[in-house]
């Protein structure tokens, strides 16, 4: 899939760059245009993704020193953007805090990251972390009634994130089965039934176990959803790093 993508990719990219050769595009086409090659980009994140998942059940892992809380400012963003089907102006990239801050609960997502979590470094795999946080960002955007809280603290060596959704909840014998690949929950009503394969939280479980983590669930029908990210600060298998 990986050589479609990236011709694809490049004739997108050729349109909007060399505009001397193809010609002049009017705002409505390079609006359309640039939709089009970030949605292309998500789609080579995907597969990417695919891929990550079967480096970590063969125990790979490339791991990097990076800051966790500007990791979630971004995925948030990307996870925003996809939601509400909308380009965001790069210039974005350089909001202030406050600005980001409002933006998100503007549009219902709403972040409390204490001070200790501001200052840390994590030494992991930051692109599976990525990976695991937007998986879990995207679920709740796509079930929640009107909002979205994350939480995100330290204990000890552990980080701790909590992604709650005010959505329809899932009930206590159900919680296995939202974690497991190609399947989904029957019965679910029309409009809240995923349009999907049941590999992004599975997908999403199996990478924060590879990093020394894992995944719970609290939820109950018409409650809403809480899924508790734990991972280590530092992933300590040696045998498993293998760092740039």
């Amino acid at each position: 899939m990986k050589g479609p993508i990236s011709i694809v990719e490049t004739g997108l990219r050729s349109l909007l760059e060399r505009k001397e050769k193809y010609g002049p595009l009017s705002t409505r086409q390079e609006k359309t245009l640039k939709r089009a090659a970030k949605n292309i980009k998500k789609t080579r994140e995907m597969v990417n993704g695919l891929l990550e998942i079967g480096r970590s059940e063969a125990g790979a892992c490339i791991c990097c020193r990076f800051q966790p809380s500007r990791t979630v400012h971004e995925v948030v963003l990307d996870g925003l953007e996809t939601a509400l089907g909308a380009i965001f102006d790069e210039s974005k990239e350089d909001w202030k805090e406050n600005e980001m801050y409002q933006f998100f609960s503007e549009n219902g997502v709403f972040l409390d990251i204490s001070p200790r979590v501001n200052n840390i470094e994590m030494l992991q795999d930051e692109t599976k972390f990525r990976q695991i946080f937007l998986n879990l960002v995207t679920n709740a955007l796509f079930y929640r009634k009107k909002r979205v809280e994350i939480k995100m603290r330290m204990k000890d060596d552990q980080l701790l994130l909590e992604i709650t959704d005010d959505g329809p909840g899932i009930k206590p014998e159900h919680h296995d089965t939202v974690f497991k690949q190609y399947t989904q929950i029957q019965g679910a009503s029309s409009e809240l039934q995923r349009k999907g394969h049941g590999l992004g939280l599975a997908g999403a479980l199996i990478l924060s176990r590879c990093l020394g983590g894992n995944i719970q669930i609290k939820s109950d029908k018409e409650k809403g959803t809480t899924f508790c990210l734990t991972l280590p600060i530092r992933l300590e298998n040696s045998a498993r790093l293998l760092t740039p």
